[in-house]
């Protein structure tokens, strides 16, 4: 039998990494650390789903039961449960079922990114027996627990002095190593290691392409801590297999307001998944945060772990057609011919909003301001200070002094716009969204698929008084993020993706969102909070009102 860590001190070309053709599942971004996990037999996953497996493949759109779903004219099929219907679905989830691969929350669907927009990589085989054993001794609530009568943390903060001083134990032939962002070097590396082993959907056709520009917008915002930006190399060569991100950021979840991390980018190389990285990775950024005082954070993971604090699901709308045709991103349905379907797609060239303009650095205050106020609307939020304001919506706007060629310039990763009002010349809303491109795999015509985010947006009509202030805005926003899908049109996207989040629900119907199958978990390390308003309605809370924080 090979040595993975052999093979990889012996490789001398990153291209060979990046050969997918003789890859098997375990090898997929989606089965870190699970080489002696039992699978699923075929005949197992064929089995007739309970009702509760039925209800979780609504939430994702695959299979969905005509009683918990609707057709638009697109052809595409919209989930749309009850949050009592999705709560029942979670609480009759055996362990063992999932255990086994049965209640994957990953699914196969009609839009293969559709589940691969997670900060962790997912799949329904990431949850097994030793990985499971691992969070249930960390602090965060476990899948059975009762709701929380208040909110709180689970754990109270260590005194520094307290925490573990020394760096957790590696397997053999591994070194911690502490990456140097302001060095192109080293985020090169990490470049690198993202783009051959990060998230890839299941059918292992589409996968992450972050650039290096992406990571320095998402890995340094002010403020950022050096030592949470952690490595794993190989001792032998200082080969960087393996990598884990926390970036501090304040939170509020309901009415409390504490410090806490934002954890990301966990990716270990793909022919080292049998080593038991992934825990370690999580309790040393864990035990580097704890150093900075901090005992809370936030995390986003495509499969069900113990416990989210809210499912969010994946919306796309589609801008080049034949593009995503030809790479199997999207499908003619049954119903429609190729033709139809680009005439559904097809975007306005003209914005609509008077005053549209791009963000300069003169509005930063406005915007600040403007944003504060409108997440005020929502359950979980990312409070930002003047500082993170202007890194988020300012800082990534690519090569200033090169030309802005079709509403993109080089090296550009963020596009923020705000509306003017042009009497007043105050500003009255703005909308931002980002780049994130995938690889494709395996396609003979394309290489990428470019597709952008919605990212945060505002506008003052939430403020206004009187009874249709929800209907006024509902419009307003339609309009808002209808004039971006028009800039990413202009700036040649293929397609714009969107999360069940913030008031999102609102407009993603009316501008030709169709439900991906993928879903988005958002958890809380060492904090109790009851269930957010994410995919379905939580009590009086309307779907994605609980969830205000859009994780990179």
């Amino acid at each position: 039998m090979s040595n993975p860590i052999q093979e990889i001190i012996d490789t001398t070309h990153d291209s060979d990494l990046g050969d997918n053709s003789s890859e098997s599942e375990a090898e997929h971004p989606a089965h870190i650390d699970n080489a002696d996990a039992p699978q699923a037999s075929s005949s197992k996953r064929k089995k007739k789903k309970s009702k509760a497996g039925r209800i979780l493949d609504s939430l994702r759109g695959n299979n969905i039961p005509n009683d918990h779903a609707v057709t638009v004219d697109q052809g595409a099929r919209v989930a749309s449960p009850e949050a009592e219907a999705v709560m029942q679905a979670l609480n009759q989830l055996k362990l063992m079922d999932a255990l086994k691969g049965k209640a994957s929350t990953s699914g196969r669907g009609k839009n293969p990114l559709g589940e691969h927009k997670v900060s962790f990589p997912t799949g329904s085989h990431l949850l097994v027996t030793p990985f499971f054993k691992f969070w249930a001794t960390q602090p965060v609530p476990q899948l059975g627990d009762r709701p929380p009568t208040e909110d709180g943390y689970i754990e109270p903060t260590k005194a520094i002095q307290d925490v573990r001083q020394e760096p957790y134990p590696l397997p053999k032939d591994f070194e911690w190593s502490i990456l140097d962002l302001n060095d192109p070097k080293e985020i090169k590396e990490v470049y690198d290691l993202l783009s051959l082993n990060y998230v890839e959907d299941d059918e292992a056709a589409f996968r992450f392409k972050y650039s290096a520009e992406f990571l320095e917008w998402a890995l340094k915002p002010p403020g950022y801590v050096k030592e949470w930006h952690i490595g794993v190399r190989v001792s032998s060569n200082k080969k960087l297999v393996a990598f884990i991100s926390g970036v501090p950021m304040t939170l509020r979840v309901r009415q409390n307001v504490f410090r806490a991390s934002e954890i990301n980018y966990l990716c270990v190389h793909k022919k080292l998944r049998s080593k038991r990285l992934t825990p370690v990775l999580i309790k040393e950024v864990t035990r580097q945060v704890n150093l900075h005082g901090i005992a809370q954070a936030i995390y986003t993971v495509g499969l069900l772990l113990p416990t989210p604090v809210a499912t969010c699901q994946y919306y796309h709308r589609l801008i080049n057609v034949p593009k995503l045709i030809d790479v199997k991103f999207a499908y003619v349905a049954r119903n429609m011919t190729l033709a139809r379907m680009i005439r559904v797609y097809k975007i306005d060239p003209k914005t609509t909003l008077p005053g549209l303009r791009e963000v300069e650095e003169r509005d930063i205050p406005e915007v600040a301001d403007l944003f504060t106020r409108y997440m005020q609307r929502f359950d979980m939020v990312h409070l930002m200070t003047i500082d993170e304001v202007r890194h988020q919506f300012l800082s990534g706007r690519g090569e200033l002094d090169q030309p802005s060629e079709h509403n993109r310039r080089p090296k550009q990763v963020v596009w923020t716009y705000v509306v003017e009002d042009p009497e007043t010349h105050r500003l009255t809303d703005f909308f931002s969204f980002y780049s994130l491109p995938s690889t494709v795999i395996n396609s003979p015509k394309h290489d990428v698929v470019e597709a952008c985010y919605l990212f945060y947006y505002a506008s003052d009509v939430a403020f206004a008084p009187g009874e249709d202030t929800e209907a006024k805005l509902k419009k307003r926003l339609a309009q808002l993020i209808g004039d971006a899908l028009i800039i990413a049109n202009r700036a040649k996207f293929d397609v714009f993706n969107a999360v069940s989040l913030m008031d999102n629900m609102a407009f993603l119907e009316d501008l030709k969102f169709g439900a991906g199958d993928g879903l988005l978990n958002f958890y809380l390390y060492n904090w109790r909070t009851a269930l957010l308003a994410g995919a379905a309605a939580v009590g009086d809370m309307e779907p994605g009102r609980g969830v205000g924080v859009v994780m990179l």
